[in-house]
């Protein structure tokens, strides 16, 4: 990281995460000025590694941040720790004002600002968040395999969750809580071989730093390697409402998302979004080449700009001369 943010760029990209750093890594490539603002927050800070990433598989999160924002300043890009307060609409730009007063402006805006899982209200389930309580199959599914394998519903997606989770070990149980699976998803559940346990869930059991089980409203514990959870997912986007681009329901009901066109393009003119905060379910590898397109698709906007500014003053001093000798 570093400290050093000039008066202005041509893109300031908020969030420097897996997006938002290879947005800035394709941008700083095309001699683009760009600075990456990170409030220093990750998502996946709590997993122990990153999985499903073609060639870097099991890195941890933070070296792979590391690795990244070195790329970034390698290419001439700024890093800068620090939490965005503000983004406002400047003229023809942005002003872009950080919580401790620093204040810089850019041509476009890139935000990668993720978002924020809202677990459920369990004790137990925050500690071990990221650890042996998790939620993709794809992310974590690997590391459980063959355990025992607890689902607790609760979320629109908890049922497929369980279908999931069930092609990793033969001993998953859905935890059904107050409300009963309907008949089609028992029988979903049945056919894969997951058993639904009844009842509400109090608290997760653990021993020796690892999850052993969950207990029961009536006492019961219930073995348990694992536990999936659905969080509702919200994204971060206080900064894009105040531009004109709340976030919105997504219609999975999962939570709230920063809707996008391709590329990450969104209705505010000169703002482009990437990775969690508009596609929820993106690993790191999809967040990155979220990352990278919308980086490629801004300067090709900005050479459009350029290159029509500079058709328009080649013309106007044509056009002095033809009114001179006319």
């Amino acid at each position: 990281m570093t400290d050093r943010l000039d008066d202005g760029y041509d893109v300031v990209v908020i969030g420097g995460g897996a997006a938002g750093l290879s947005g800035a890594l394709m941008l700083a490539r095309v001699r683009r000025s760009v600075a990456v603002i990170d409030a220093g927050d990750p998502r996946n800070a709590p997993a122990e590694g990153v999985h499903g990433l073609l060639g870097l598989d099991g890195i941890p999160p933070g070296e792979l941040l590391a690795r990244g924002r070195a790329e970034v300043r390698g290419y001439g890009g700024h890093v800068v720790q620090g939490e965005v307060a503000a983004a406002t609409r400047d003229g023809d730009g942005f002003t872009v004002t950080l919580a401790d007063g620093r204040a810089t402006r850019a041509r476009r805006l890139l935000v990668s600002t993720g978002l924020t899982d809202e677990l459920p209200d369990i004790p137990g389930i925050r500690e071990r968040w990221g650890r042996d309580v998790l939620h993709c199959p794809y992310c974590h599914g690997w590391e459980v395999r063959d355990q025992a394998i607890g689902v607790l519903a609760g979320g629109p997606m908890s049922v497929h969750q369980a279908l999931l989770f069930s092609g990793l070990s033969d001993d998953v149980a859905f935890f059904a809580g107050a409300t009963p699976p309907s008949d089609e998803d028992a029988e979903r559940l049945a056919v894969r071989g997951i058993r639904v346990v009844d009842g509400e869930v109090a608290a997760l059991e653990v021993a020796d730093d690892r999850l052993a089980g969950v207990r029961m409203a009536d006492g019961e514990v219930v073995p348990r390697d694992a536990l999936v959870v659905g969080p509702r997912m919200v994204a971060r986007a206080g900064l894009l409402a105040a531009l004109g681009v709340p976030a919105e329901p997504h219609p999975s009901g999962v939570g709230e998302r920063v809707p996008s066109e391709t590329a990450g393009v969104t209705r505010a003119p000169g703002v482009w979004v990437a990775g969690n905060v508009t596609d929820m379910t993106a690993q790191v590898g999809a967040a990155a080449a979220q990352g990278a397109l919308a980086g490629a698709h801004i300067n090709a906007d900005l050479v459009a700009e350029e290159t029509d500014a500079a058709v328009r003053d080649r013309a106007q001093p044509a056009a002095g001369r033809l009114s001179s000798t006319g």
